[in-house]
């Protein structure tokens, strides 16, 4: 495929992740330093190494809350760690999924932990999808140069 419509196909991407409110400025944020002659493949190493921690942080969480007792201030210490990681690079549903995930934890409510940790689950299985797909996208188009 051409450059130039892969190019499209990318836009389209970034697009819909921002008009959808996968993403917000933070992450624009991080596009431009790539972008303003910063190292290459930046946004990719940060993205990867988000999906790689949050992933991890996910499972931490699923086995916390399967505990026949709760330690809802580690549950809470993780949870924290994800809205942060998601923060620095833009991931604002998982984010705000995140800050109400927190909520429960501090209502020490554990019916509503494991529901607020599907959500989550379910916001970083969709970003992480679209982030694969742009990553895929941006080496077929430096493949092509």
């Amino acid at each position: 495929m051409a450059a130039a419509a892969l190019r499209e196909q990318l836009n389209a991407l970034l697009n819909n992740m921002f008009a959808s409110g996968l993403v917000d400025e933070q992450f624009q944020q991080l596009q431009m330093l790539q972008d303003d002659g910063g190292t290459p493949g930046f946004v990719a190493e940060v993205v990867t190494l988000f999906c790689d921690d949050a992933d991890r942080i996910i499972s931490e969480l699923a086995a916390l809350l399967e505990q026949p007792v709760v330690d809802f201030d580690k549950v809470d210490a993780y949870v924290h760690q994800l809205k942060g990681s998601s923060a620095s690079v833009g991931a604002q549903k998982v984010k705000f999924t995140c800050m109400q995930f927190r909520q429960l934890c501090q209502d020490k409510n554990r019916d509503g932990c494991i529901m607020a940790l599907a959500v989550v689950r379910n916001e970083f299985y969709d970003l992480r999808n679209k982030f694969q797909t742009m990553l895929q996208l941006e080496q077929q188009i430096q493949a092509q140069q």
